[in-house]
C-alpha cells in the first residue's frame, strides 16, 4: 500500500478526470521523434478509459512564456495519442480554460479523451496563479498527476490544482515514487550512488543529500576533475571548476563524517582533443600532462566501481562517467552500466536511474531495460 493516494482510491467512472501529463516530446517537422513520454502515460490513460472516466489531458509544451505560439500547439499530438490508445478518437480544445475548453469538456462521454491546448500559453500556469487554477478545476471533478518529470515545478496545474480537487498519483508517478522510496528512504544496504556530469555547482543539493543516505558515492564526469583538483591532483587542460575547490573539499569531509565512502578516479583516459577516434592514453590521474584532458575514467577505476557495486544491494545512477557520446571515451560508462544491469537481472541489485544524459548513457550502453526503474525526469528525480 502506497503512502500516497493513487487512482485505486478514486472513483472515476463517469467522472471528469483532469489528467496532468508531460507531453513535452521531441518534434521535428511536426512529427514526434521520440514517443517515450506518450508510451509511459499509457497505463494510466488506458486504465481510466476502460473504467469509463471522461479523461481531460493537461500538458505543457516548450517555453512559450505565457503567450500563444502556434509552433508549440499540442494539436499535432492528437494523432499520435489516438494511435497510442489503439485508434480511439482524441478530441482537442483550442484553449485549456474558458469557453473553448468548457464546450469540449461538455461534449465528452464516458471513456472518451480530450486534449486541452498548451497550459503555458497562459502566464498563470508558471506563476501558479490561483485564478488560473480555479479555471482549470472547474473543468474536472478529480485530478490525477502522472507528470513526474514536471512534479518539482510549483506551477498551477501541478501545485494549486491538486489542492482544489480530490487528487491522486497516476501509475507512472506511482512507480517513480515507489522506486525512489526503495532507493532513498528505506533502501536495502549497502547503497551506492553514481553521480556524473560536468559541474559540481549544478548538483550541490544532490551531493549534499546523497552523502547522508549513501554508503558509497562514485563521482565521475567533469565534476570528478574538480574533486581531484581540490585534493591537490593536477588535471591538465581538463574541464574543472577551480573556484569550487573548497566546496569539493567540504563535500569530501562531510561524506567522511557521515560514513559515506567517496570513490574518485585512480586512472583516466586522456587526449588532446574531444573527437571520435582521437588518439588517447590511459594514465594514472597523477600523471596527466598539462596539455591533455581527462575525458573518461580509466579501466582500473571502472573495474573498481564494478567490484564495489557487486557488494551493494541498491544503486542510484545519475552518471555518466565520461564523455560517452564520443568513442572511445564511452568505455567506463559502458562497463559500469552493463555491470549494474547484470547485477539487477541477477536479482542482487535494485537500480534506479534518471535524468537526460544518464538515460542517454544507459541507452548508449544498451542496458535501459536492465535497470529496475529508469526515469527520463532529470530535475524531478534530483
Amino acid at each position: 500500500m502506497s503512502r500516497f493516494t493513487t487512482i485505486d482510491q478514486l472513483e472515476v467512472t463517469g467522472r471528469r478526470v483532469l489528467l496532468r501529463v508531460d507531453l513535452n516530446v521531441p518534434m521535428a517537422d511536426g512529427r514526434v521523434t521520440d514517443a517515450t513520454r506518450i508510451t509511459r502515460i499509457l497505463p494510466t490513460l488506458i486504465e481510466l478509459i476502460e473504467k469509463g472516466a471522461r479523461v481531460i489531458l493537461l500538458s505543457h509544451y516548450g517555453r512559450p512564456k505565457g503567450k500563444t505560439v502556434p509552433e508549440m500547439s499540442l494539436a499535432s499530438l492528437v494523432e499520435p495519442l489516438s494511435a497510442a490508445v489503439g485508434g480511439r478518437p482524441v478530441a482537442f480544445a483550442s484553449d485549456c480554460i474558458g469557453p473553448a475548453a468548457e464546450e469540449a469538456v461538455a461534449m465528452l462521454a464516458d471513456g472518451e479523451v480530450l486534449l486541452l491546448e498548451n497550459l503555458r500559453f497562459h502566464p498563470g500556469e508558471e506563476a501558479n496563479d490561483p485564478a488560473f487554477a480555479d479555471a482549470l478545476a472547474e473543468l474536472g471533478e478529480v485530478y490525477v498527476n502522472d507528470a513526474f518529470s514536471a512534479a518539482h515545478r510549483a506551477h498551477a496545474s501541478v501545485d494549486a490544482l491538486a489542492r482544489r480537487l480530490p487528487a491522486a498519483a497516476g501509475r507512472l508517478m506511482q512507480g517513480e515514487l515507489e522506486h525512489l522510496e526503495l532507493a532513498l528512504e528505506a533502501p536495502a544496504r549497502p547503497v551506492m550512488a553514481i553521480v556524473g556530469g560536468a559541474k559540481i555547482s549544478t548538483k550541490l543539493d544532490l551531493l549534499g543529500n546523497l552523502i547522508r543516505k549513501m554508503d558509497v558515492l562514485v563521482v565521475g564526469g567533469g565534476m570528478a576533475n574538480t574533486f581531484l583538483h581540490a585534493l591537490g591532483v593536477a588535471v591538465g587542460a581538463s574541464l574543472c571548476e577551480h573556484e569550487m575547490a573548497e566546496t569539493a573539499r567540504g563535500i569530501v569531509a562531510a561524506a567522511k563524517d557521515a560514513g559515506c565512502d567517496v570513490v574518485l578516479p585512480s586512472d583516466a583516459v586522456v587526449a588532446a582533443q574531444l573527437a571520435e577516434g582521437a588518439a588517447s592514453d590511459t594514465l594514472s590521474v597523477k600523471e596527466v600532462p598539462a596539455d591533455r584532458m581527462i575525458l573518461d575514467l580509466g579501466p582500473l577505476t571502472a573495474e573498481h566501481i564494478a567490484r564495489r557495486m557487486a557488494d551493494c544491494r541498491t544503486l542510484v545512477w545519475n552518471g555518466p562517467l565520461g564523455c560517452f557520446e564520443v568513442p572511445p571515451f564511452d568505455a567506463a560508462t559502458n562497463r559500469v552500466a552493463r555491470a549494474a544491469a547484470d547485477l539487477t537481472r541477477g536479482g542482487g541489485l535494485m537500480s534506479v536511474a534518471g535524468g537526460g544524459d544518464p538515460v542517454a548513457a544507459l541507452a548508449h550502453a544498451g542496458v535501459v531495460d536492465g535497470f529496475s526503474n529508469v526515469s527520463t525526469a532529470g530535475g524531478a528525480l534530483l
